[in-house]
């Protein structure tokens, strides 16, 4: 590690020792989410064809990575495709709670960097996992690999620009998420977010948030 970076390292850990950094949602740079992207979208990808689109589009809602790539087996048998495909089109993973099988759908990500993954359980914030990947990989990497990944934001103390990074989220949806502050439930959330949107709309947004008191 440079001098530089290791400078610039020790200033991040004592900026998030001392000002309350929340968690959020990587910056998914040109990455589609399975959910959202339209078929129109999906046909410009690694090996989706018109069929192979509509068999995505068909299989919604994805309730995580793993569901999707369940799904995706069977339109595209072969591995190579699916890795291509994956780097364009992805569901962030919860780095909290995602399991070894989920992780290693990550691209570009084997044993080795899976150990990392997990060795820096839990990440209240996303800043975390900056801190300590950083540590192994470039900052190009680490810019790439923060697009699959996501940790919880808590809804009650989010800010607007924050909210903005859950896929899908505009100016409408972060208005009715502060409308109900404080949140204290999923219960909750279910409800009131479910008179916007479908209930697939809402379990899709329900991975994102936590509701701390």
């Amino acid at each position: 590690m440079t001098i530089r970076k290791t400078i610039m390292a020790g200033a991040l850990l004592a900026l998030t020792m001392t000002v309350p950094v929340r968690a959020q949602v990587g910056k998914m740079n040109g990455v589609l989410e399975p959910n959202l992207a339209t078929k129109e979208q999906l046909v410009t990808l690694p090996g989706v064809t018109a069929a192979v689109a509509d068999g995505i589009v068909k299989g919604r809602p994805y309730a995580d990575m793993l569901a999707f790539d369940r799904s995706v087996r069977t339109l595209l048998p072969d591995e190579a495709q699916r890795k291509a495909l994956y780097a364009r089109l992805f569901m962030p993973i919860n780095l909290n709670r995602a399991s070894r099988e989920e992780i290693l759908l990550v691209p570009g990500v084997g044993n080795r960097m899976l150990h990392e993954f997990l060795e820096y359980r839990p990440y209240p914030a996303l800043a975390k996992f900056h801190r300590e990947i950083d540590k192994y990989v470039d900052d190009a990497e680490l810019a790439r690999l923060e697009q699959y990944v996501f940790v919880p934001l808590d809804l009650n103390t989010a800010t607007d620009e924050e909210m903005r990074t859950i896929p899908g989220v505009g100016a409408k949806m972060v208005h009715e998420f502060k409308e109900y502050r404080p949140w204290k439930s999923v219960e909750q959330f279910r409800r009131e977010i479910g008179k916007y949107v479908s209930k697939d709309e809402v379990a899709r947004l329900e991975r994102y948030v936590v509701f701390k008191p």
